[in-house]
């Protein structure tokens, strides 16, 4: 199982994530910073996540990708 935590104090609303991965990303309509797409969250928390396994290679691309690195993915 692949995790996704966002430190979204850190995010800068760049979108890069969102661009890259929008399945699994997406802009938060209130403070314009990154989160999971509620579908996907862990206790209903925006800045956690379980990837399903068809979108690792996205969301990893999109973490590696992240110009201020707060996402992180973890086995």
């Amino acid at each position: 199982m692949t995790k996704v935590i966002i430190t979204r104090e850190g995010c800068t609303s760049c979108g890069t994530c969102w661009d890259m991965c929008p399945e699994f990303f997406e802009e938060n309509p209130d403070d314009s910073l990154s989160q999971v797409r509620e579908e996907y969250r862990v206790g209903g928390n925006p800045a956690e996540g379980i990837v399903p396994p068809d979108m690792e290679d996205c969301v990893r691309e999109a973490a590696d990708a992240c110009p201020v690195e707060v996402i992180l993915v973890e086995e």
